[in-house]
């Protein structure tokens, strides 16, 4: 099952946000908020499995500097 990790705000900071994640090798699907797949959302959630959330969470608060490593 796919959970919600983060919304950003467009799909440019999805996109951005999307890469690092992938980069540490976590599966990662957009969708827009709102609308089916409006690619000029103002709201695009980031989405990974389940059993990623964690890992995907403790890398999306050390992008945005909320946590020091």
């Amino acid at each position: 099952m796919w959970k919600v990790v983060y919304v950003a705000s467009g799909w440019n900071e999805a996109e951005r946000l999307k890469e690092h994640l992938a980069a540490n090798g976590l599966l990662v699907m957009l969708r827009a908020c709102g609308c089916d797949g409006d690619k000029l959302a103002k709201n695009v959630e980031l989405m990974v499995p389940e059993s990623e959330v964690t890992e995907a969470h403790s890398i999306l608060m050390q992008l945005m500097g909320t946590v020091r490593a």
